[in-house]
């Protein structure tokens, strides 16, 4: 069923990695041209995902590099990178997952977006994709200094849309935050493709009403 006691469930997005294809390696892959695996040792050892992490979670990107430079002094300028050249790991939208977002806002669901994503650097993508002012609700995680999938952020979406877990479809490409949000009683899809998306959705019986 798509409606839940009345009204039309709400539809909670993810956004780097769903929508936004985000990824450090397209930066870092001209950065170490002749050398992938030594990208992918400092990519898990160096600029590591849980260091990534603390920035998505309100650290400013000033202090994060300046500490990790401390320890790594060889790396500084690839440290550095990862602040000043951060808008090349960006290639653009994932755009069969903007087209599903689409028939979802056509056929009237409710869109919100709950996102892992550094105040600093979300400001700077906030005026490049028009998909963005679809969403009646954006909750960045540097901005309110809580971070998936620790339970409070789901708790302050919920409230700030004023909906109930189990009234919302939440879409995430990470797992542990697609369980954390079914702890919760969200409806969850975790998502791995756009065509693997969209079927879920018409199984749910919401994208069909979307056509």
């Amino acid at each position: 069923m798509d409606e839940t006691n009345g009204d039309r469930v709400a539809i909670v997005f993810d956004l780097g990695g769903v929508l936004v294809d985000w990824n450090p390696r397209h930066l870092y892959k001209k950065l170490f041209a002749d050398d992938p695996d030594l990208m992918e040792w400092f990519l898990s050892d160096v600029c590591t995902p849980e260091w990534n992490a603390m920035q998505d979670a309100g650290r400013p990107f000033a202090e994060a590099v300046a500490e990790l430079a401390s320890r790594h002094p060889e790396y500084e300028s690839l440290i550095s990178a990862y602040h000043t050249r951060w808008e090349e790991m960006v290639a653009g939208a994932i755009e069969p997952t903007v087209e599903i977002l689409k028939d979802l806002r056509k056929a009237g669901y409710p869109l919100h977006a709950l996102s892992n994503w550094s105040a600093e650097t979300f400001a700077l993508m906030r005026d490049k994709f028009d998909f963005l002012g679809w969403f009646e609700t954006v909750i960045i995680s540097g901005e309110i200094k809580l971070i998936k999938p620790d339970a409070r952020i789901y708790r302050l979406l919920l409230s700030r849309i004023n909906r109930r877990a189990e009234d919302c479809v939440f879409i995430d490409d990470s797992l542990p935050n697609v369980l954390a949000a079914r702890d919760l009683g969200f409806r969850t899809i975790h998502f791995r493709s756009p065509e693997s998306l969209r079927e879920e959705l018409e199984r749910m019986g919401i994208l069909i009403n979307a056509r």
